[in-house]
């Protein structure tokens, strides 16, 4: 893996441990509709996108042709209605479960990318790393959800398809620079305004939530993409594709920290199996060997 290929790996990884801080500050936004917390959070990585590229004198990142603009927007602003959707006419575990199925996904479709080719490490550590995450999903307290639907189910499915295909398709759009998505980020939280007005009920947040909101934004909805819409385009997308099930694990390890889920042997068994699939996609031990081996050669 070049050093380009693997620093925007590397940068895709910084986007997985923001997203796992999202349902530890989502914790604080209890009662707010979740449109209603999309177009805020949104309107936050918008404003704090937009200055940081004043900031950098890079604003006119910002026009770019339509094409990249749309695939951004309908990977970002669909994931989060799909999946607002399929929690609500679905079991939330169950739903949570399906639309986790886009990193093994991206790991799948990487392969039809020029220059990829789908290697058994990185599906190994996918399936593993699935196996984990449905321990933990699957692990947790019964929610009090209609009965399911299924469209709810349907809409789970979408949710993980379109965003393994936005990532792997966003890589045809290598020279189009990320601070786009500042403006994507923008159009999102018109988007989830609209929706807000014509399904929810507005809940005015208190300083708390406000609070939550703004690291929302400026973390696990702002440079969260950023670092992803980088990442898809130059890193190596398998491999982030492996890796992404850290994030259900580092997310449940933090709830564990603040006290808001317990502590089990479930977890402690998911975290193996997520750890050791990460392990297993980057080829750690393996390289090492052979590293080892190349060197005993060379000696002989």
């Amino acid at each position: 893996m070049g050093d380009g290929r693997g620093r925007a790996t590397i940068i895709g990884g910084i986007a997985i441990l923001l997203w796992a801080a999202l349902a530890p500050l989502t914790v604080f936004t209890t009662g707010i509709p979740p449109f209603e917390l999309l177009a805020l959070s949104f309107a936050v990585a918008f404003l704090s996108g937009i200055v940081l590229l004043g900031f950098r004198g890079s604003l006119a990142e910002l026009r770019q042709p339509a094409a990249p603009w749309m695939t951004a927007f309908f990977g970002i602003f669909g994931y989060h209605a799909l999946y607002f959707y399929a929690l609500k006419a679905a079991p939330a575990a169950e739903a949570s479960l399906i639309a986790y199925l886009w990193p093994l996904l991206i790991v799948l479709f990487a392969a039809l990318l020029p220059g990829e080719r789908l290697a058994a490490r990185h599906v190994a550590g996918a399936l593993l790393g699935l196996g984990g995450t449905a321990l933990i999903i699957l692990g947790r307290a019964p929610s009090a959800t209609a009965d399911a639907s299924l469209s709810g189910y349907a809409a789970a499915l979408m949710c993980a398809l379109l965003w393994s295909a936005y990532s792997v398709f966003n890589r045809r759009f290598g020279a189009t620079p990320s601070g786009m998505i500042v403006g994507v980020c923008g159009a999102v939280a018109v988007a989830g305004g609209a929706c807000h007005l014509l399904f929810e009920t507005t809940v005015a947040p208190t300083s708390e939530q406000w609070l939550a909101i703004v690291l929302l934004g400026v973390g696990p909805t702002g440079l969260a993409f950023l670092a992803w819409d980088h990442a898809t385009k130059h890193g190596h997308i398998s491999l982030l594709g492996a890796l992404s099930y850290l994030a259900p694990l580092l997310s449940t390890a933090l709830l564990v920290a603040m006290g808001n889920a317990p502590a089990t042997v479930r977890l402690l068994a998911a975290a193996l199996l997520i750890i050791g699939g990460a392990v297993l996609a980057t080829g750690i031990g393996g390289g090492r060997r052979r590293a080892a081996a190349t060197a005993s050669r060379a000696r002989a």
